[in-house]
């Protein structure tokens, strides 16, 4: 089969997906590189068409986070986010100069600070959802809904503290 009828076969995003952006590169041999590589592209795209609302990606997911967990504990919020306290802090940090979170504290134990969306991000949030939802329409045609379904699963297993057990647990099997 010639590349010109390979290319006939495979339509829109398989054609697209198909075709290498890169000979060889440390992706080839490392899932954490593969990984980061593909965030960055992905990030970047969802950004461009999040753009009209002045929120990048990750913040849009931080505020997404705090709408469901509605009043969350931050450490509950880090450890969802997969995020230490301080990454957590400093990106909350523009959030809550520009009014859209804020903290407060815990009222059964003052100790606890927990974040909630004000009524600022609230709005901006719900104005931001349907550029959201855009982008992911977009990401689920190019790449395939149920394929684009079985890499979140992916994504969220490797992110679980399960797995990270795993590989730790996998070093003390190779020595």
């Amino acid at each position: 089969m010639t590349d010109r009828q390979q290319s006939e076969d495979i339509s829109g995003g398989e054609q697209a997906m198909a075709e290498s952006s890169a000979p060889d590169g440390a992706w080839n041999y490392c899932s954490n590189s593969a990984l980061k590589r593909a965030s960055r592209q992905l990030g970047q795209l969802y950004e461009d068409v999040l753009a009209p609302s002045g929120l990048k990606i990750t913040q849009y997911t931080l505020l997404t986070q705090i709408k469901l967990g509605r009043e969350t504990p931050l450490k509950t919020l880090a450890e969802a986010m997969v995020m230490d306290l301080s990454a957590l802090g400093h990106t909350l940090k523009p959030l809550q100069r520009d009014g859209l979170v804020e903290l407060v504290a815990d009222k059964h134990d003052r100790r606890v600070k927990r974040v909630r969306l004000t009524d600022r991000g609230n709005q901006l949030w719900s104005d931001t959802n349907g550029l959201w939802r855009d982008a992911q329409a977009r990401f689920d045609a190019a790449f395939g809904k149920e394929a684009s379904e079985n890499l979140r699963r992916t994504m969220d297993l490797i992110a679980s503290p399960g797995f990270a057990a795993a590989f730790a647990e996998a070093r003390k099997h190779q020595d």
